[in-house]
């Protein structure tokens, strides 16, 4: 039996395993602040590959002395990542990190779901829930790559460290924690195995999450033309400030290579509008809180100020405080030696097809790797409606992703037989 015989076996046998141990990610609800449950799979997960794992806890003050960290204003002291490093023997092959968060956003408007968005739902090739496609399926798609090739009985020279981070969704800080603390720092490449299915993300913009606090002058309902300042009808005129900054900053794509073709790459999401306290009373206080991208190469300390320049020219009192997001963009060469040995390995699966090299509007841990020197690309499998209803993720794609993974680390590492590392290897892991 061929090598790449050898390989597609030994990752279809993993098939229920994968299916297993996704089923549970998916029914863990891992939201910002419950994000152990999904560690303690993922822990499990890389103890079945005959890996031993490792926790990072996440250290706020280590975070924050890091001027490339994102703000927080909740506690992280519980808080931790799961790594798992496959030591190779030091030969000619290349190390690599395969990286994946556990974390996943809230599931919006639970009403609207056809099935609720913590059961993992199997409706033929797709499997539904919230966190399946984004990207819990990246997730047991890199561990079941490894957990096949050892299950195969292959010795690699390079080093493979897995990991599972928190906090991707929000802030970023857990991969940032993973690389202060040594995991992965001098890999020569990483693959974060978020839903780009057939292409691979090679740009990304940076993020900024604001918060504009704005201060009314409460009054009863039936006086509120005369006495009352209201501070919910005072975040409008916040946002067509902001929205007028949108523009300015589309209008700029031309100058950035990879967003030049895209009608609107920089985009201001308002996600959040909360304020007052009684319906017939004017409200005292109100926040809008929003999200812009930046385009990769330019600092968010810049574009801090031009939001505050915006609020301030609205004139209505308001002040800006960050939380969350605040973050560069990032971008790798199209010739980087890991993008060639992916597409390598992603046309071998796909039949020659190559895939797409793209730039995303959305952001991703990779720029943490890539800071550091470390070529970053993100692969994973196909989902469909992530952050939104109904999320879903190919169970087919799943396969394929982890087959594809499983071809390049033999490559990217210096991969060979040798004999069985595991018992058996359809064992079905990652049950709770």
């Amino acid at each position: 039996m061929t090598q790449r015989a050898v390989i597609e076996r030994a990752v279809a046998e993993q098939a229920s395993w994968m299916e297993d141990l996704l089923v549970a990610l998916v029914q863990a609800p891992t939201v910002l602040g419950a994000e152990e449950p999904g560690q303690a799979l993922m822990e499990r997960a890389f103890a079945d590959c005959g890996l031993e794992p490792e926790s990072i806890a996440l250290d706020a003050a280590a975070i924050r002395a890091d001027p490339h960290h994102s703000p927080f204003s909740w506690d992280v002291t519980s808080k931790r990542n799961v790594t798992a490093t496959w030591r190779g023997t030091g030969g000619e092959g290349k190390s690599l990190v395969l990286n994946g968060h556990v974390d996943v956003v809230p599931p919006a408007s639970e009403s609207l779901w056809t099935s609720p968005p913590f059961t993992a739902r199997r409706d033929g090739d797709w499997l539904y829930g919230r966190g399946a496609g984004d990207m819990k399926a990246g997730l047991v798609a890199m561990t079941g790559a490894v957990r096949a090739l050892r299950a195969a009985g292959v010795q690699l020279a390079g080093d493979v460290t897995l990991q599972s981070v928190v906090e991707e969704e929000c802030t970023g800080n857990g991969t940032l924690q993973c690389l202060l603390s040594g995991s992965g720092d001098g890999a020569h490449a990483a693959v974060l195995t978020e839903p780009h299915h057939d292409h691979f993300t090679l740009a990304q913009v940076g993020v900024l999450w604001f918060h504009v606090d704005v201060r009314g002058v409460p009054a009863h309902a039936a006086r509120a033309s005369s006495l009352g300042y209201n501070a919910l009808d005072a975040t409008q005129a916040v946002l067509r400030e902001l929205r007028v900054l949108e523009a300015e900053l589309n209008a700029q794509r031309g100058d950035h290579a990879w967003y030049a073709d895209l009608e609107h790459p920089i985009n201001l999401n308002p996600g959040v509008l909360s304020g007052g306290d009684w319906t017939s009373t004017v409200p005292a206080e109100a926040t809008l809180s929003c999200r812009l991208a930046l385009y990769p190469g330019q600092e968010p300390a810049d574009l801090q100020r031009r939001v505050e320049a915006a609020v301030e020219r609205a004139d209505v009192g308001a002040t800006v405080r960050y939380d969350g997001f605040r973050c560069e963009g990032s971008e790798v060469a199209r010739d980087e030696p890991v993008v060639l040995a992916l597409s390598d390995a992603y046309k071998m699966v796909h039949g020659g097809a190559a895939p797409e090299l793209r730039a995303t509007t959305a952001t991703t841990d990779a720029r943490h790797f890539v800071r550091r020197g470390i070529p970053a690309i993100c692969f994973g499998p196909w989902a469909e409606d992530i952050h939104g209803i109904d999320e879903r993720v190919s169970m087919t794609s799943m396969t394929q992703v982890a087959t594809v993974l499983a071809h390049f680390v033999m490559d990217w590492c210096g991969g060979a037989q040798t004999t069985p590392a595991l018992g058996a290897p359809a064992h079905r892991g990652g049950e709770s």
